[in-house]
């Protein structure tokens, strides 16, 4: 939660809870009831706490597991129900422009262009921005890679993967970045 301060915001509360809502949803298509589940008790500690601190303004957004899953709807309708929280799923695009939202100050001036990588369990958002001088940063292009932390946990064996799927995901990952890295000629802009 934040409040209004000067041009921006101040955070005035924080939560955070891994619940990994997208697990076993690349081998199913589906979201599991125990997923659903943790994601909907964080979910009500963070209701729970938006009432308490009297908000009357929030967004509250889903990603990638959403928008892959055969059964969001029903997930969508159980957070409705259980929390009261309407959650609204973003596309690949919203995503990444409210990354870009996130860490826009964190950019460093003087920059004409940056790269910014937003890793979630179920996708990674990759970002080639514009920056300027004087200017808000601007996307130029984004791209969504099917790869966050838990779709390549699952996949590749969790918390100690072998050296050779290790190099397996990196050839994957920069197949999958080659084009965009190229038409942006990244490599001769980024020192």
């Amino acid at each position: 939660a934040a409040a209004p301060a000067g041009q921006g915001f101040r955070v005035v509360d924080a939560f955070s809870r891994i619940v990994r809502l997208g697990e076993g949803l690349a081998q199913t298509g589906h979201l599991s009831e125990i997923a659903m589940s943790r994601a909907i008790d964080a979910l009500k500690v963070c209701a729970s706490r938006l009432k308490k601190l009297g908000v009357v303004k929030q967004r509250n957004v889903a990603t990638e597991a959403c928008r892959r899953a055969l059964n969001c709807d029903l997930f969508i309708e159980r957070v409705l129900s259980e929390t009261g929280l309407d959650l609204e799923i973003i596309s690949a695009n919203e995503e990444a422009r409210l990354a870009l939202d996130g860490c826009a100050p964190l950019l460093e001036e003087g920059c004409d262009f940056a790269v910014v990588f937003d890793i979630g369990g179920g996708s990674t958002e990759l970002m080639w921005l514009e920056v300027g001088e004087g200017r808000e940063p601007r996307i130029e292009e984004s791209v969504s890679l099917p790869y966050g932390v838990v779709t390549l946990a699952e996949r590749y064996g969790g918390e100690s993967i072998p050296d050779s799927a290790y190099r397996e995901i990196v050839a994957k990952v920069m197949r999958r970045v080659a084009p965009f890295a190229e038409r942006h000629k990244i490599r001769d802009r980024i020192t």
